[in-house]
């Protein structure tokens, strides 16, 4: 299995959100509501928002096998030294083959060349997909939010940072 890691192109919207989709929506499976689910896909995972969200950078890296998306990782800099993990998802069909700790490392890279020292994420409250792969990558946990949704819900997520000068 060849695995390349690359910029996402704009001929990889659909299967980039298919995967950000399915990621997701097994994340939130039993905390929110089948009708937040549907306006929050709609709302980042429509065609056209995928599209725009390439061109404008905010999805990194894509992982392809063969020629086939496994995976994407967003993110970039929040602050003059600290970088943020905006989302990371791997097709369910490849997960635990090193593809997120492969798009992982290649979002480090290119942030730490931007001068980032800190990296952040926010993982949702009780993902056994997320948390652990974090944690064994040194990020530490420094607390936990909540934020209501538009439908009412109340959606928790748990901030995770490390350092990263000395993790590459």
């Amino acid at each position: 299995m060849k695995i390349s890691i690359i910029k996402p192109q704009t001929e990889y919207a659909e299967a980039i959100a298919a995967i950000c989709t399915a990621g997701w929506r097994q994340t939130v499976e039993g905390k929110l509501s089948e009708e937040y689910q549907k306006k929050n896909v709609a709302f980042w995972y429509n065609h056209e928002r995928v599209i725009n969200d390439i061109n404008a950078g905010a999805y990194t890296h894509a992982a392809l096998i063969d020629s086939e998306v496994a995976g994407v990782i967003g993110g970039g800099m929040t602050g003059p030294d600290i970088a943020e993990i905006f989302m990371l998802y791997v097709n369910e069909m490849y997960r635990y083959q090193g593809i997120g700790r492969r798009l992982l490392e290649a979002l480090t890279r290119e942030v730490i060349d931007q001068g980032a020292s800190e990296q952040w994420v926010s993982v949702q409250e009780d993902n056994q997909r997320g948390i652990p792969f974090y944690e064994a990558r040194g990020f530490v946990y420094q607390e936990k939010r909540g934020t209501l949704t538009e439908t009412g819900e109340e959606q928790v997520s748990f901030r995770y940072v490390r350092s990263i000068h000395e993790t590459l």
